[in-house]
């Protein structure tokens, strides 16, 4: 526990210290190009929240390729101060092509930060299968009522085969017959080799005997 703090504090401190430098660069080419006093510290501000959002909406949303042009353009005009104030520009004398990004920054960093944060992003139909899936997964599966058996004094199988009266009353004189020479009622079996019909239909016989 104590090492992974200690990982996450070390991260923590680059960040900060990297987030820092690249602010006061950034703020330096402002003043630089003449956007002096609060207008300064504005510019910095918004390339950092325009890498922000650019940086969610990869980690969130589906919308990779517009994500990664806003995060692009934020990181090459973090990179861009970072190495202008390296030596490689004169503060005192800035090109006009600079001033004129600079003083249009402000407007690309709105279109920017507002298309990133008000554009829903939209779910694929794999991830929406997906989440079925893992639903289907957490329910619990249901299980089905057992059914409720009501017997009743006459009650009788109902015949799954529709049989003839006559087929009938001639399978009792049949079971008779049987009762009479053996002692014993007549199974399905006999009952379905005395009268040569179907299984199914001697059952459906013997059900109503």
């Amino acid at each position: 526990m104590r090492a992974h703090l200690a990982r996450v504090d070390a991260v923590l401190v680059q960040a900060l210290i990297a987030a820092a430098l690249s602010f006061a660069h950034i703020h330096d080419i402002a003043m630089a190009a003449g956007q002096d006093g609060w207008k300064a510290w504005a510019y910095p501000i918004s390339v950092d929240l325009l890498l922000v959002a650019a940086w969610r909406r990869l980690r969130t949303g589906t919308a990779k390729a517009a994500a990664w042009c806003w995060f692009v353009i934020a990181l090459t005009a973090s990179l861009g101060a970072n190495v202008a104030t390296a030596g490689l520009l004169d503060m005192t004398d800035v090109p006009a092509w600079l001033r004129i990004l600079v003083a249009g920054w402000p407007a690309v960093a709105f279109l920017g930060g507002t298309l990133l944060a008000h554009s829903a992003p939209k779910e694929t139909t794999e991830e929406i299968g997906t989440e079925v899936m893992e639903d289907q997964e957490d329910e619990p599966e249901a299980t089905p009522d057992p059914p409720v058996q009501t017997t009743t004094e006459s009650t009788l199988p109902t015949p799954s085969v529709p049989v003839p009266v006559a087929l009938v009353d001639h399978a009792r004189k049949v079971a008779a017959e049987h009762h009479t020479r053996t002692g014993a009622p007549i199974d399905t079996p006999t009952l379905r080799a005395r009268l040569g019909v179907p299984p199914s239909m001697a059952e459906a016989i013997a059900a109503q005997l």
